[in-house]
């Protein structure tokens, strides 16, 4: 399956000017193949923008809405309902240590639908997505083969409505974007934008920063820390940071459980 998957990815990347593979025509079948399937292995959070051509995806895993502010877009109840659909029942272990990650150290919780109008849908896609914040209604959230726990927190917290840390205005104190590395056309998944940062440190080590390798051209890094930070794009963890955030978007300091907030 992921085999297909890498096949359909190199033709899709025909129509879209970039690829993780510039000299390709170069190197053997088997070498452009196995940096097609490293790069889907290691970056799924950014196949969805390269796979779809249903909707319109930005900055890799964000499927697109009008509003970036997080402030506007939050669910009316830390209380989430979610629908697992059948396809990914192998996966439920998965969405719910990711969801684990967020409920542990703050006062946002999931569960099982009822008879709620507004909830998550999880679906199996070519790569991990989420619309950002609250949509209304039946709100998906792509989950690929290739989403560890980590990646699918990551689509969560998109759902609660954040944004990927790397598009901070303040993030040149921090981190060099290497336009040189980057995919054609893919630029634009780096530009900085304006959004709520709760008056909190730009957080290299978030679990909503870019990695190194995403959206590059040649194998290179596309975005490097300024100070040595091992933990950049790391999928393992919600950062202080990141708790503070969903803790302070959603008054966690309010309810029975603050922990961390």
């Amino acid at each position: 399956m992921l085999l297909l998957a890498a096949l359909l990815f190199v033709q899709s990347l025909k129509h879209v000017d970039s690829s993780p593979l510039p000299d390709a025509e170069h190197g053997s079948q088997g070498d452009w193949l196995g940096r097609v399937l490293h790069y889907m292995e290691s970056n799924p959070e950014t196949v969805e923008e390269l796979m779809t051509k249903k909707y319109g995806v930005s900055e890799g895993d964000m499927v697109l809405s009008t509003d970036r502010n997080a402030v506007k877009t939050i669910w009316l109840s830390p209380a989430i309902p979610y629908v697992i659909s059948p396809e990914l029942e192998s996966r439920t272990g998965d969405i719910l240590a990711a969801m684990a990650m967020l409920s542990k150290p703050t006062c946002v919780s999931f569960h099982k639908r009822t008879y709620e109008t507004d909830y998550l849908y999880f679906i199996k896609s070519k790569g991990c997505a989420s619309y950002v914040g609250f949509m209304g209604g039946v709100q998906t959230v792509f989950i690929a083969p290739e989403c560890i726990v980590g990646n699918i927190a990551h689509e969560l917290i998109h759902a609660l409505g954040f944004h990927h840390e790397h598009t901070r205005t303040d993030r040149e104190d921090y981190v060099t974007v290497l336009q040189e590395n980057i995919m054609e056309g893919k630029e634009k998944n780096f530009q900085k934008r304006a959004g709520e940062t709760f008056n909190l440190r730009y957080d290299v080590a978030s679990i909503m920063h870019y990695g190194s390798e995403f959206f590059s051209a040649n194998g290179l890094p596309t975005i490097v820390p300024k100070v040595d930070e091992q933990e950049m794009g790391q999928r393992v963890k919600l950062s202080k940071t990141d708790i503070k955030k969903v803790c302070l978007r959603y008054n966690c300091a309010a309810s029975k459980k603050p922990n961390w907030c």
